[in-house]
């Protein structure tokens, strides 16, 4: 039986009146329509009809925790609330949350926090530009760093073009786009523009094209040439920061060490965040104390770096990364099965707490066991010529398939997804083993 969303539908029709699409974010344009969401639960949300969905959008990303928060961040929210709404003047608590981003992160000496993920990535490619002297930027093609017109960029290096219109052709001539995990196209852009790349611009993870992993030594790869050619290596930890690796972050988990580094997300506790953080002598380049100039009326907001604060610290003094890790390596592993018997053409990726079933048209082999808990680009697995290595691999599947018939099925069986292949999937603290195993359930019954 049809789950009734009739309230979902009455809103969805208001909200076509008074805002473009009937969305304030285009990724929340579902196909018939969205589900406008009420309230959350734990690892649930409840729709305005009543329905009840096991989450895993989490924000598209934010929620580590869940959508109940600990009792030591509920406190510090309402605290940080109740003492005023914000100043436009320091506070104490944005010194704490700095405090503990450079004692966790080796490669962060100093950071600066913004609002977005969006303004974070923004600033840092001015920042890299005024530090360097040089215009241009590498970036990955498929990758994505938010609505900026820099990296709103399609096309190769030599034939760069914006990706939305809106945007002078001008613009996008210093934006140099490569394929993720080409070490090769990386070296070739710099022998071509090296004097004037003033920084390569990356997710450690393609985490906006159904999560592309890198291959062994490509990100080393970045930081050899990045030294080479006297360019930042700036690495957009917006989506993985604080998901991937822990309290170390994904460059901890690979072990490589950028320059600049960005954050949003989980660094502010659910509320609007961003961050940029790096060695001194180069974050110290923002205004007032260099020539770069950076504000905003409410960055450092009080409520915000309180949230994220008591949020990491919960974090480090309790089992969420051993919990969502594991979970999230049972359910890998659980969808790895079933694709394999059902739909052997198509990918599980994913690591950490994050996942994603890509539905691609591979002629080989299933995963092997190396990537049995999603693909690691391991090149003795039997997927791996097929497996997606860049953010075209991905946009090649069947995207509408996964869009028009996976998704809204998904949906009636009470499983809350992203609106398309491209957006990550992400497990919660407030998630369990039986959720784990109901969600398994929902994809088998879609694949049978």
């Amino acid at each position: 039986m049809a789950r009734n969303r009739e309230n979902s539908r009455a809103l969805y029709d208001r909200a076509l009146s008074v805002m473009p699409a009937g969305v304030n974010s285009s990724v929340r344009a579902t196909q018939p329509y969205p589900t406008f969401v009420r309230s959350g639960d734990g690892a649930h949300v409840i729709d305005h009809d009543g329905n009840r969905y096991l989450d895993y959008v989490m924000g598209y990303g934010p929620l580590l925790l869940g959508h109940d928060m600990p009792e030591s961040v509920a406190a510090a929210v309402q605290r940080a609330a109740s003492e005023g709404p914000m100043y436009g003047a320091p506070t104490e608590v944005e010194v704490d949350l700095a405090e503990f981003v450079v004692r966790h992160v080796p490669s962060v000496e100093m950071i600066r926090f913004v609002n977005s993920g969006t303004e974070a990535t923004v600033s840092a490619v001015r920042l890299a530009r005024g530090h360097t002297g040089r215009n241009k930027i590498v970036v990955m093609q498929g990758g994505y760093h938010g609505a900026q017109e820099s990296t709103l960029v399609e096309g190769d290096a030599e034939h760069p073009r914006p990706s939305t219109s809106g945007i002078p052709q001008s613009f996008a001539e210093h934006t140099l786009p490569v394929p993720f995990n080409d070490e090769e196209a990386l070296r070739e852009v710099f022998e071509r523009h090296g004097d004037d790349i003033a920084c390569v611009l990356t997710e450690p993870i393609l985490g906006n094209s159904g999560i592309v992993m890198p291959e062994e030594g490509y990100h080393e790869a970045i930081r050899e040439t990045c030294d080479e050619y006297g360019a930042l290596y700036v690495l957009d930890e917006v989506i993985t920061g604080f998901r991937v690796g822990g309290l170390g972050c994904a460059q901890g988990k690979f072990g490589v060490t950028p320059d600049v580094t960005t954050f949003g997300k989980i660094v502010g506790g659910g509320f609007p965040v961003g961050a940029i953080g790096g060695r001194s002598e180069i974050i110290e380049q923002f205004s007032p104390s260099g020539d770069v100039f950076q504000s905003g009326t409410f960055s450092g907001h009080p409520v915000t770096m309180a949230a994220g604060l008591a949020t990491l610290e919960f974090c480090a003094e309790n089992d969420v990364y051993d919990h969502v890790n594991a979970l999230g390596e049972r359910l890998r592993e659980g969808l790895t099965d079933i694709v394999a018997d059902r739909a052997p053409e198509y990918t599980v990726v994913g690591t950490d707490s994050m996942f994603k079933v890509v539905f691609g048209r591979a002629n080989t082999g299933p995963q092997s066991d190396c990537c049995s808990a999603g693909c690691r680009q391991d090149p003795t697995c039997e997927r791996s010529p097929d497996c997606p290595k860049t953010g075209a691999d991905v946009a090649d599947g069947e995207t509408q398939r996964w869009d028009r018939l996976f998704r809204p099925f998904m949906e009636e069986q009470g499983i809350l997804l992203p609106a398309n292949q491209m957006e990550s999937q992400f497990v919660s603290y407030a998630h369990t083993e039986a959720d784990i195993e109901e969600t398994l359930e929902a994809y088998e019954a879609f694949f049978s």
